[in-house]
């Protein structure tokens, strides 16, 4: 069958409530996030931080592959975490799948020794208010007269 002869793998990424779903198959190099290529992403402080996985591990292990991603929920922040982790997490599938355990290994020791968060979700979560104070935490003033 035409799709079992694409080599592709789907990953996602997490970040609070941002997801982010990249589609990882072969190609030449282009990274796009919903569409639009990465180096337009914005804002463009957090831009370095998506160019990271790419970075770390040299153009040439993105060379031979297309990743697509699809990113919604959360804010800003969050979405560029969640894009930059299911980029390196789709990286390291797809080499494990399609190139050689070893590659996979290296690339995969690289993202971690430099930034656990680019293969390992980030559990935290917003802690929910509750009655008897102003915040999640902080209660109302108490006087006694």
């Amino acid at each position: 069958t035409l799709m079992s002869s694409i080599k592709s793998v789907q990953v996602f990424g997490r970040k609070k409530t941002a997801v982010a779903v990249a589609y990882c198959k072969e190609g030449r190099g282009l990274i796009k996030v919903n569409g639009c290529p990465i180096e337009l992403m914005e804002p463009e402080i957090l831009r370095y931080k998506l160019y990271e996985p790419v970075l770390l591990l040299g153009r040439e292990k993105f060379a031979g592959v297309n990743i697509r991603v699809r990113v919604r929920g959360g804010g800003y922040t969050s979405q560029i975490y969640a894009i930059r982790q299911a980029i390196a997490k789709s990286l390291v599938a797809y080499y494990q799948k399609y190139v050689d355990e070893q590659e996979k290994k290296e690339i995969k020791e690289t993202l971690v020794s430099y930034d656990r968060t680019l293969l390992v979700a980030d559990p935290r979560r917003c802690e929910p208010k509750k009655f008897g104070g102003l915040f999640v935490r902080a209660r109302y003033q108490k006087s006694y007269r």
